[in-house]
This record gives structure tokens, C-alpha cells and sequence, in this order.
């Protein structure tokens, strides 16, 4: 799709701009979004003399006023096409198939017309010579602001070759993810993670689920940000729901991509998609596998009391991990008569984590001796994924927006983790010898959902109901069997110990309901209100280990409803130009069920996580005050937002005096982390992101935001607050026709956790490719981390503790990447990732 710039224009935007940006950072401004009214438009396309329909071609609409990016749509394999969910005004169809020549047509929406038709547009079939004047290619913005979400191109993101979804949401605005995996957005981890709008078993860092850095890349197409989800999406992430959306062919024949990722020291991964369509059916494939190791390394000091004596320890860790994943696809999506479709899919996977570390321990009481020991910890982590869905989607011709839609699935985990601690007493030591231990954790999961949603416009034009129905049941059976080793000469011989060995089951089911109601109101305002009530009946048992039945049952139920509402005001002359937008939801948090098991986690032999039973669900109050201001190609956002939490969970950190005691003089301290409610707090911030094309070659997307967090500090005296800020930014040149290069940066400044604080860290990335064989293949070249400066870093300081620790896994790592396009997916030069951009700019 072609687009042409032009001096004066750059000129005069760059001049407006620098105005606007001013004007954004003094008002409370935020996201909005470029579509969001009552109007719609259809039709459908037949080719010029045959009559036939012409299938998956591109509809883009624009302003007529400045030609800015509205939506786009693609035609059926019929021929048809759709767009709703327009603002009122006047718009710039352009129909665009490299086959054929460019159609445009200019209609207008009003209050008493607001659904357009074109039934039986002719395609003209282009000529070779029209073809060969196609010199410069529009291609899929990375971020593209919608209502109340951002949507990030992760094929345009060249800093994902080769890496995992935590790697992707790296370079997502507003979202950052640290050294363990964790998720956070705006200062909190509550953050839901969807895999095409369906719950998929994943873990946000923690265990008991599929974690994101075992999710290729490779598998997703787009990630939506939603930071403040309406009453439609499930209650639960007081932060917001990041949606992973995965790739899908649907181009007539057999299409696809196959590639294969190298990376320094030992890293390797591969995917091949295909799908093919026929007739009215639509089949695909596929396969993920990777196989990659990482070196990591780590340094802690601890310092406690206990009663007279104060104990100091160190510990140096050196360590490899390697994970070995794959995974495979299958589904059929079937085109039925009516206006009816139903698709199937199943998903099976394997994933083995091996994680070896050795560690350098000391220990010293008052100001006594230095003793020193040598430890080993071992994990073989085996897990069996499951995932499986079915989606039913019916409209009406004769209703034009109305439709029911209807999904089914589940996800099961199979997951076995053995871990083996080891220490050793370094010759010449006073310390006594440790017997080694062996954990062996299990853990059969289960997810399976059910929803119904149907959506119906009411008479007129004049607003649009939304009722759904969902249910969730979530299930874990697993076992923890503890022992010692026999000796220390003979590390390998286990013998039980039925007092710290136990089984566990926990079950939680949540059914659910929704409404939501959109109406225009007058020509510059628009309002939506929801309502959504989830009901949680938790229950589960714990059996063997002695004195842990006396740390409480898992019994909870409890009835919440949570409103939601938005509000928009239109300032500009044409819709989504300049646009305010305000909105409210309520959000909880509920714990995951190993947040609540009291099961004591080894992470080395001085370290241990434990589950606290009496833990309940948080609830957070969510608004935002948004400004979206469209400036030809520019898109500037801005928002200010506040949460306020009340049960706030926080992870909490304490010397285990028992454990320490019973491992004997010598044997250094051990800590336990917990979690616990402790009280409220109030989060206030503000974001700000620049989308804006600097000329031909480069475009730049910026983004930054401030907020002051807020901590329930070891749930007594006062909450402790303090300012943080993140920073992105990525620049994209394209220096030749088919070479593209990115380079992006992205920090963050300390921050709080409720018994101290966790350092600054930040990362760049570069990377180019090259695109070969008329746009047939692609070649990659990517190096994550350039500066070597990422990092994970803590710092704790209670009365009875204080503890800093530093971990660093191999972040500087080179990839090289090739990828092959498959059928209608390669060659026709420009439809590599040639797409609409956000923004507008595309000329008339």
C-alpha cells in the first residue's frame, strides 16, 4: 500500500506538533480511541467482467477532512466486508489488492443514516506496469491506540527474534517485566495474561502454571494493553489485562512460515505455520520448539538478629539453565451457512527446565569465626501442557451488528519438579555438616471455561446492549514428598520424611455475568456503563506434615460486583481527531492457590517460599482521565490514572528462628517469603507516549510515565510511598527499501516493596533485517541487552533483617534469524507485514 510524505508537510507537523505536545503535558489528559461510534459500513467486491467475489483484500477507511487511519477491514472469502463501531462524520474508503487497481469511494454517517452500503463494488484488474510503480510500502505501525487499549505489532518489533513473550512485553508500553518473568503494569503485578482472550494456564512469574519466558515469540502476532477493562472482561487484574494474541492464516491455499533462530552459547529455536483453506474450511498447523541455555550469577548478604546474637551470612552463586520446550498445534475453522462459523483447536506441549546452581555460603556469629561451606541446588522441571477451545460466532445479514457468539475450553498441566539441596563443609571450617534434601513437588492442573456473549443495536442507531454469561473451574491436586540424605559422603540416598511430606487439593469455581450498555450522546458525546458480578467458592485440603493443618483450611466464598463506566467527548472537527475520554472500573485480585498452600518451596538451601491459607482476594478502584490528539501522522496519548487497593497483598520476607535452629551452629540463616494482606493504598500517576514518523527512513515511538506508589509497609505504622518512573523509546529506520533497523531502550527507577525496595534497571536492544527474495524470506540479526546493564537487584531492611541481593542471567545475547514465506504468505513485494498503520497518513 503506498503512502507519499513530503517536506512541507513533515515541516508543518513537526511545527503542531511541538505545540500540541506542550498543550498535552498541562492538561490531565489519556488515551482515547479512533473508532468507538455508532456507524457502520458493509458491501462487497466482485471482479470487473467475471463477477467473481474478490476475497482478502484490504478496506482502509480515513478522514476526508486529513486522511488520518481510522480501521480497516478485510473482505470474506465472499467477498464481503464489514467495519463498525464508527463515529459520526465523513469518511475515505480505499479498497486495495495488488491484483487490482485502487477503488475509492468518500460516503458520509449522520445521526439519521449512520449505516453505509456498497453492495457490488467492481475491482479493475491492474496492469503489470501499474505494478512495477509501487516504489514505497506502508507497513503496520508497532503501537496502534485504540479505545481503551493499545495494541502493539510484534512482527514489527524486530527486538523479538528469537526471544519469549516476556521479551515481547519488554517493549510493550506501560507494561514491565523483570528479571524472575513478573508482569507489572503501572506498579503492581495484579495483571490477567490471555492467550487470544481465553485463560490458558499461564503464570505471571510464579510456579504452577505455564510461565512467559516459555512461550516462543514466534507464536504471537499482537498484544493488546487494556488498563482499564470494562465490565466484558473477567474482574480479575487490578492492573490491567495484557491480551497475547497469536498468529493466523486465512489467504486462500496452503500458506504459512517456517524459521529457525541461532543465538549465542547455545540457543536454538525453530517454528513452522501452515494453513490451508479450501472450500469452507480453513486448517492449520503448527510447531514450536526451543532449546536454549542461560548462564546466571548472583551475590547476597543477610544480616538478622536472634535474641543476643547477631548472625551475618553471605552467598555466591554461579549457575546454567536450560529450557527445552515444544509444542503443537492443530484446528479447523469452518464456514457454516447463515452467518455462521465454528472453529476447533488443540494444543499440546512439553516443557524441561534444567536448572543447576553452585553457591559459595558464610556464616558468621557476633564477631566470631568465618565458617564456610559449598552448596549445590538441582531442578529437573518436566511439565505436560494440554490446551484445547472451540468458538461459534453467528450474525445477521439483516441486523447489521448483531451477533452471538459462544467458546469452550480448557487447559491441563501436568508438572513434576524434583529439587536436591546439597552442602558441604569446607575443610578447616567449624561448621557441622547438612544433610542434603530432596523436594519432589507434583501438580495436575486444570482450567475449563465456558461463555456465551450477544450483542445486539438498538433501533435507530442510538447505542448498542452487550449481556454475556461465563464460568470458570480451576482445579490442582499435587504432592510435596521431603527428605534427607542418608549421609553426607553418599548425597544421593533419600530417605522420606513424612513430617514435612504432604498432598494437597484445591478447587475454585467462579460462574459469572455481564451487561453493558453504549449510547451516543448528542454529537460530541458517547457513554457506556457496565455491570459484571462473580462469585468465588473456593475450597481445598491439606493432608500429612506435622503442624500443617494448624496453619488453616482453604474455605472461601464470597459475591462481588463491579461496575464499570466511560465517558467521551469529541473537541475536533472530525471524530477521534481529538478526544477525551474518562473512565471507572472496580478490579480484584484473588491469590493463586500457591499463594495460599502452606507448602514450603525451596529455592536454595537457605530460602523457602510458604503459602498463607487466611489470604484474601484484594479490590482495587480503578479511573483514568485519557487525551488522544490525532496531528496528521502523529499520535500523541496521554493519561492520568489513580488505583486505590484495599486487602492489599504484599510479599513479606522473615528470618524462620525454628529452621535455623534445628539445622544446627554452622548452618547459616533461613528465611521464609510469605504473603499477606496489609491494609490500603493509593497509586497515582500519569502517562504520556509520542507515535510520530520524523521522516521517510525513521519513525519514533516514545513513551514514559510517573506514578507515585504507594506500600503497606509490614502492616503496621504508616504506608511508605515513592515516586517511580519508566522510560521507552524505540526508533525504526528503513535505510533501503528492504533493510529495516530498530533500536530501543527501556529503564526504570527503584522501587518499593513492602519491606524495602527493589534498584533501578534498564536495557537496549538492536536489531535489522533484511528481506530477501522479492520479500520471500526474511533475514534477521538481533543482540538484546547491548550494554549488559540488566539486572535484578533488592534491597530489605526490617528490625530483625536486613538483605540485599543481586542476580544477573545472560541478557547480552546475539540472534540470527531466518524466515521463509510459504505460498500466498511470500513474495508480492510490500505484503510482508503491509498493513494499515495507526496515525492516519496514507494520502487519498
Amino acid at each position: 500500500m503506498k503512502t507519499f510524505f513530503t517536506a512541507s508537510a513533515l515541516s508543518l507537523a513537526g511545527r503542531v506538533l511541538r505545540g500540541a505536545a506542550l498543550v498535552s503535558l498541562l492538561l490531565p489528559l489519556g488515551a482515547a480511541a479512533q473508532t468507538g461510534g455508532p456507524g457502520s459500513v458493509s458491501g462487497s467486491l466482485l471482479e470487473d467482467g467475471s463477477g467473481k467475489p474478490v476475497p482478502f483484500s484490504d478496506v482502509v477507511l480515513l478522514r476526508s477532512a486529513d486522511s488520518t487511519f481510522v480501521t480497516a477491514a478485510q473482505t470474506t472469502e465472499q467477498g464481503a466486508f464489514r467495519a463498525a463501531g464508527l463515529p459520526l462524520g465523513t469518511y475515505l474508503m480505499r479498497v486495495q489488492d495488488l491484483n487490482y487497481k485502487v477503488l475509492r469511494r468518500r460516503f458520509t454517517l449522520t445521526e439519521a443514516a449512520p449505516a453505509a452500503q456498497f453492495p457490488g463494488l467492481k475491482m479493475i484488474a491492474a496492469t503489470a506496469t501499474k505494478l512495477s510503480e509501487v516504489v514505497v510500502t506502508a507497513q503496520k505501525a508497532t503501537v496502534v491506540e485504540e479505545l481503551g487499549k493499545r495494541v502493539i505489532n510484534v512482527e514489527k518489533d524486530l527486538g523479538s527474534v528469537g526471544g519469549t513473550a516476556a521479551n515481547v512485553l519488554q517493549n510493550v508500553p506501560s507494561v514491565s517485566v523483570d528479571v524472575n518473568g513478573t508482569v507489572s503494569m503501572r506498579g503492581t503485578s495484579n495483571v490477567t495474561i490471555l492467550i487470544d482472550g481465553k485463560p490458558a494456564g499461564v503464570s505471571n512469574g510464579g510456579t504452577g502454571g505455564q510461565r512467559l519466558d516459555q512461550i516462543p515469540a514466534s507464536r504471537i502476532a499482537q498484544v493488546e494493553v487494556i488498563t482499564n477493562p470494562s465490565a466484558k472482561y473477567d474482574a480479575a487484574g487490578g492492573g490491567g489485562v495484557i491480551n497475547l494474541i497469536t498468529k493466523k492464516e486465512t489467504k486462500n491455499g496452503t500458506n504459512g512460515t517456517a524459521a529457525l533462530n541461532l543465538g549465542t552459547a547455545d540457543k536454538y529455536s525453530g517454528n513452522l505455520n501452515l494453513s490451508r483453506k479450501q472450500g469452507k474450511a480453513t486448517w492449520s498447523a503448527g510447531y514450536n520448539g526451543r532449546d536454549v541455555s542461560y548462564r546466571s550469577k548472583g551475590h547476597s548478604e543477610q544480616t538478622a538478629l536472634l535474641g543476643t546474637e547477631t548472625v551475618r551470612t553471605t552467598q555466591v552463586a554461579t549457575g546454567i539453565e536450560t529450557h527445552r520446550n515444544h509444542n503443537v498445534r492443530v484446528g479447523v475453522e469452518l464456514a457454516l451457512p447463515k452467518d455462521q462459523s465454528l472453529s476447533l483447536n488443540v494444543a499440546p506441549g512439553s516443557e524441561v527446565n534444567l536448572e543447576g546452581e553452585s553457591q559459595d555460603l558464610t556464616q558468621q556469629t557476633n564477631n566470631g569465626a568465618v565458617q564456610r561451606a559449598r552448596g549445590r541446588q538441582d531442578l529437573d522441571v518436566r511439565v505436560n501442557i494440554l490446551n484445547f477451545d472451540g468458538n461459534y460466532r453467528r450474525t445477521w445479514a439483516e441486523h447489521k451488528g448483531r451477533e452471538l457468539s459462544a467458546n469452550f475450553g480448557g487447559v491441563v498441566i501436568d508438572a513434576n519438579v524434583p529439587v536436591v539441596q546439597r552442602q558441604y563443609v569446607e575443610a578447616g571450617s567449624s561448621g557441622a555438616p547438612q544433610p542434603g534434601t530432596r523436594q519432589l513437588l507434583s501438580l495436575l492442573g486444570t482450567v475449563q471455561f465456558a461463555q456465551v456473549d450477544y450483542t445486539r443495536p438498538l433501533a435507530t442507531g442510538k447505542g448498542r446492549l452487550e449481556l454475556g454469561a461465563k464460568i470458570e473451574h480451576q482445579t490442582n491436586r499435587g504432592a510435596n514428598k521431603f527428605g534427607y540424605a542418608t549421609s553426607e559422603s553418599r548425597p544421593d540416598d533419600f530417605v522420606d520424611d513424612p513430617n514435612r511430606s504432604l498432598d494437597y487439593t484445591s478447587d475454585q469455581l467462579i460462574p459469572a455475568a455481564y451487561v453493558t450498555y453504549q449510547r451516543p450522546l448528542g454529537a460530541k458525546w458517547s457513554a457506556q456503563a457496565g455491570l459484571r458480578s462473580e462469585y468465588t467458592i473456593l475450597s481445598g485440603t491439606i493432608q500429612g506434615g506435622v503442624g500443617i493443618q494448624q496453619r488453616g483450611s482453604l474455605a472461601q466464598d464470597y459475591l462481588n460486583f463491579f461496575p464499570s463506566a466511560t465517558l467521551n467527548r469529541e473537541f475536533g472537527k472530525e471524530p477521534g481527531q481529538n478526544r477525551l475520554q474518562l473512565s471507572y472500573a472496580r478490579r480484584l485480585n484473588r491469590p493463586n492457590f500457591m499463594q495460599q498452600l502452606p507448602l514450603a518451596i525451596y529455592q536454595d538451601p537457605r530460602s523457602y517460599r510458604l503459602g498463607n491459607p487466611r489470604l484474601r482476594a484484594e479490590f482495587s478502584h480503578n479511573i483514568e482521565l485519557g487525551h488522544q490528539l490525532n496531528l496528521g501522522q502523529a499520535t500523541i496519548t496521554s493519561t492520568v490514572f489513580a488505583r486505590i487497593t484495599t486487602n492489599s497483598i504484599q510479599r513479606l520476607r522473615f528470618v524462620d528462628t525454628t529452621a535455623t535452629r534445628l539445622a544446627g551452629p554452622g548452618a547459616g540463616l533461613v528465611t521464609a517469603e510469605t504473603y499477606d494482606n496489609l491494609g490500603t493504598t493509593t497509586n497515582l500517576g500519569a502517562e504520556i507516549s509520542l507515535n510520530q514518523p520524523l521522516a521517510k527512513w525513521w519513525r519514533l515511538n516514545a513513551s514514559t510515565s510517573l506514578y507515585r506508589a504507594q506500600i503497606a509497609g509490614n502492616g503496621i505504622g504508616n504506608n511508605r510511598t515513592a515516586l517511580v518512573g519508566t522510560a521507552r523509546l524505540a526508533n525504526n529506520f528503513t535505510l533501503r527499501p528492504t533493510l529495516d533497523v530498530q533500536l530501543s531502550g527501556n529503564v526504570r527507577s527503584a522501587s518499593l516493596t513492602a519491606q524495602g525496595r527493589q534498584l533501578a534497571w534498564g536495557q537496549m536492544d538492536i536489531a535489522l533485517r533484511q528481506r530477501l527474495f522479492s520479500d520471500r524470506a526474511a533475514l534477521t540479526l538481533r543482540v538484546s541487552d547491548v550494554l549488559n546493564t540488566s539486572s535484578y537487584r533488592t534491597e530489605i531492611e526490617t528490625d530483625a533483617l536486613t538483605s540485599t541481593r543481586y542476580a544477573k542471567d545472560e541478557t547480552r545475547v546475539g540472534w540470527l534469524g531466518f524466515t521463509w514465506y510459504i505460498g500466498a504468505s511470500k513474495a508480492k513485494p510490500g505484503r510482508i507485514e503491509a498493513a494499515p498503520q495507526g496515525g492516519g497518513g496514507f494520502g487519498g
